[in-house]
């Protein structure tokens, strides 16, 4: 309750509305023709901090607040969004709406009923994380950071820190009956080292981040030392590991994926086609499989959005709905598709609670929150030692797939091989190319060493940036193409 009256008072009385105004513009959505119409409102606040080698190139606050309005009539939807909030544009955003509909004929009306939602199993807690009087700290934490950086090796040459700081109010109404709010704050660190050495030269990347405060995000721990300063080393000493690398050999072989963010794979080339509009457009590969087989028995993957202060999070999604766990697919056979409101109705389904929006400005379309492979039995040791000859990947650093066929190509960030079951030389210009079907149906060793990312994935689809979760176990896949210096 104390979140709903923060963000009233944060969107609504700061604005000069009042709840009961707001809720008597509902009932401009009753025409009868009409299927579902939504009003979402946010109000955000967005810090970012910049340090390239010892000099501070950025310190910023950005405030930005809108309002956003949906019809929907059959399969066509009207949308219209303006940057004020107040009575007068939300008025003439629902009209702009039922105009786009071209519908002439609103007169009957039906009765809409509208309730507060609130959810008492928060999944992050809503401290306000934005304090300006904080901005010396967070500079000094990355002057920190920088320091830890530069004393690891002195061929270091090249070192970029950015710290994101952000804070949404939003307010959510619908026409079936939602009257919902969250508060998200979302922190993220980036570290990017260059070194250089006989002409040489390598890159590590590192970072990550949730939805804390800053000083809940401070406080993290790993192995007895402040989780931002293992980043800040771990990005030092991928450095140095890329900048030994040499290049691969290509043609197919075994792959053993490491924990953590590697599940980038399993979001692009498996999470994206399982997305309702792709299916119910039947455009995806995986369209008409549910109850089919489309991974290796060893594989069950799930969806959820109620991950304690994981980046995917989500109190409530962009619709209002409660965020869920879903399994996507279990032992192999498809499941469950990822859904939206309105996906869902036109596929006689119901959400999932996947409808996620970039901004105010924005259509709520079906995506994922944190998609993950669950653990198996088997130890990392005892998965490498099966291969005699094959790569082991880190860390990708994104790739291509085409959602029809499910083929796909990814870079990988770092990688090794390995030989006689044991990791040998770093590599570098690694590429992995496959389709995904084909590939989950090779996993045949699946870890009990589950990780989820660090907290730095951004998801793109239709021009909408959203933060996402990604995570795995260590994974074998009996062989894969690997693109390498004879490929």
């Amino acid at each position: 309750m104390m979140n709903f009256d923060v963000v009233c008072k944060n969107i609504l009385d700061l604005n000069s509305i009042s709840r009961i105004t707001l809720l008597n513009l509902m009932e401009e959505f009753s025409d009868v023709n009409i299927d579902y119409g939504d009003i979402f409102l946010q109000d955000s606040f967005y810090e970012e901090f910049c340090l390239e080698n010892n000099s501070l190139i950025n310190n910023s606050l950005k405030f930005i607040q809108g309002v956003g309005v949906r019809v929907i009539s059959q399969n066509k939807t009207g949308f219209s969004h303006s940057n004020n909030i107040n009575l007068d544009s939300i008025y003439n955003s629902i009209k702009k709406c039922k105009g786009i509909l071209k519908k002439n004929c609103f007169s009957k009306k039906k009765k809409i009923v509208i309730r507060d939602n609130f959810y008492n199993n928060q999944v992050y807690s809503c401290k306000p994380c934005i304090d300006v009087n904080l901005g010396r700290e967070k500079v000094e934490f990355l002057f920190n950071l920088y320091n830890i950086i530069k004393k690891k090796d002195r061929r270091i040459n090249y070192i970029s820190l950015k710290f994101i700081n952000n804070l949404e109010y939003v307010l959510i109404l619908s026409t079936d009956g939602i009257f919902a709010a969250d508060i998200r704050p979302l922190i993220y660190l980036s570290i990017k080292v260059h070194i250089e050495s006989n002409h040489n030269k390598g890159i590590g990347i590192s970072g990550g981040g949730g939805r804390y405060s800053f000083h809940e995000f401070l406080s993290q721990q790993y192995q007895n030392i402040s989780l931002t300063e293992y980043w800040a080393e771990k990005a030092a000493v991928m450095s140095i590991n890329n900048l030994n690398a040499v290049y691969p050999p290509a043609g197919k072989m075994p792959i053993v994926m490491g924990p953590g963010l590697t599940g980038i794979l399993l979001h692009e080339a498996v999470g994206h086609g399982l997305e309702g509009d792709f299916n119910r457009k039947g455009i995806s590969l995986f369209k008409n499989l549910i109850g089919k087989k489309v991974a290796s028995d060893l594989c069950t993957i799930v969806d959820d959005g109620t991950i304690k202060q994981n980046r995917g999070s989500l109190n409530i999604d962009d619709e209002g709905v409660f965020s869920k766990k879903t399994v996507l697919i279990k032992h192999g056979i498809l499941k469950s598709y990822m859904l939206d409101k309105l996906n869902a109705r036109l596929m006689g389904l119901h959400t999932t609670g996947n409808a996620r929006r970039m901004s105010y400005a924005h259509l709520p379309i079906p995506r994922m929150t944190n998609t993950f492979l669950m653990p198996h039995k088997y130890d990392y040791n005892d998965i490498i030692s099966t291969v005699k000859y094959g790569l082991y990947i880190v860390s990708l650093s994104g790739g291509q797939v085409d959602i029809s066929s499910g083929n796909f190509v990814f870079n990988v960030l770092e990688s090794f091989l390995i030989k006689n079951g044991k990791l040998n030389v770093p590599l570098k210009g690694v590429t992995l190319i496959g389709s995904s079907i084909e590939i989950m149906k090779k996993i045949t060793m699946i870890g009990s060493d589950f990780e989820f990312d660090s907290g730095v994935g951004t998801c793109f689809k239709d021009g909408q940036g959203i933060p996402v979760g990604v995570g795995q176990p260590t994974i074998k896949i009996d062989d894969m193409i690997v693109g390498g210096v004879n490929f």
